[in-house]
């Protein structure tokens, strides 16, 4: 350690410099509030790695604390959506502790393997299996996506939306556009009240990095308001401690729409001058780097500022918004260039659009 480095401070052991990225620790950033960990330190998850508990009428939320699904009870048999690879057997411990009820459906939200990649633990029951048609093609052109157990493949898919009965049970599995991924399906029971939209929200938190690693900015941040035309108890999210509230898919939606509405602030305001100026075109990538920076940082600190409609900023109301945002600012940032059909200050200047 250099007389400079705090006590600490992580050593940029691969000595990368300006190549590499941060690293921080968290006295860098705000405390997590109490009511952001969920079900991460109650007893249960610790002592058996998994917390389960019931959302509404026969439809249960189990976490293992960081990844999280649900499953529904039809009376004659148990209907699941994924398998994240960090419940593993225990999602089947979980269905056990409260049904002995046999899976007869399992169903795939999206074809990611972190939500679905255990789902080898239900071949032996030989369940009916359902997806996107977007799902199957990835599951099948990728094998190795459930490991050495390997992913039961879709038995019946779905191209748009459809309603799937189960001893009495209904289940609209819902396909509203590309979001999160091509084929990421919502899963709703409207008896239970509870609802599937993975990878859309993180109740209680911001959302993992560049908004949690979606395919579609435009559609992913739309999503929050089809989340929110649904009428439910209970919303499992794939991601972190505990099921969410209309609330919490309030705030999540109203924390994104201000990151999109601070996005398209900072690429009309205009500093471009100033970047060619200091760094020219000599090379290109440093020039953007730059630019794209400064956006990016006039974004979070727009938003991680902004006083909310509970008086809290949005630092202090979701756990990790301090950490994240920035990741988000820069997605939407491009995303405004790529989705949105907005051309930003900076290219107008240096790369004026031919005339009619």
């Amino acid at each position: 350690m250099n007389d400079q480095q705090k006590p600490g401070t992580p050593t940029d052991r691969h000595q990368l410099g300006a190549a590499g990225m941060p690293l921080n620790t968290l006295t860098d950033y705000r405390p997590i509030p109490a009511d952001g960990y969920g079900a991460l330190f109650l007893p249960d998850r610790i002592a058996k790695g998994y917390h389960v508990e019931e959302i509404n009428d026969g439809a249960y939320y189990v976490t293992s604390g960081a990844y999280d699904t649900m499953f529904v009870r039809t009376g004659n048999g148990v209907v699941v959506v994924d398998a994240p690879p960090l419940l593993g057997e225990n999602l089947n411990r979980a269905i056990a502790e409260v049904t002995d009820e046999p899976v007869t459906h399992l169903i795939y939200s999206h074809w990611h393997s972190d939500h679905i990649g255990a789902a080898g633990i239900f071949a032996a029951a030989k369940p009916k299996v359902i997806a996107h048609d977007y799902t199957r093609e990835m599951i099948q052109r990728w094998p190795d996506l459930g490991g050495e157990r390997g992913l039961p493949v879709p038995t019946d898919t779905i191209t748009e939306s459809e309603t799937l009965d189960v001893n009495g049970v209904r289940f609209d599995l819902d396909y509203h556009g590309v979001n999160h991924t091509p084929g990421n399906i919502f899963i709703y029971a409207p008896r239970q009240k509870a609802l599937a939209a993975i990878d859309i929200i993180s109740p209680g938190w911001s959302a993992f990095k560049h908004c949690d690693a979606s395919e579609n900015i435009r559609g992913w941040a739309e999503a929050h308001d089809w989340i929110l035309r649904y009428d439910f108890k209970g919303v499992v999210s794939g991601h972190v401690n505990r099921y969410g509230t209309p609330e919490d898919a309030k705030a999540s939606r109203d924390y994104t729409n201000d990151i999109v509405e601070f996005s398209k602030e900072a690429l009309g305001n205009g500093h471009e001058l100033e970047y060619i100026e200091r760094i020219g075109f000599s090379n290109a990538w440093v020039l953007w780097e730059n630019y794209f920076n400064e956006m990016t940082n006039y974004v979070t600190k727009k938003t991680l500022e902004k006083v909310t409609d509970n008086g809290q900023t949005w630092a202090q109301r979701l756990a990790g918004a301090d950490v994240m945002t920035k990741y988000h600012a820069y997605s939407v940032l491009e995303a405004l260039r790529l989705e949105y059909g907005m051309v930003s200050g900076f290219e107008e200047l240096i790369l004026p659009r031919p005339r009619a």
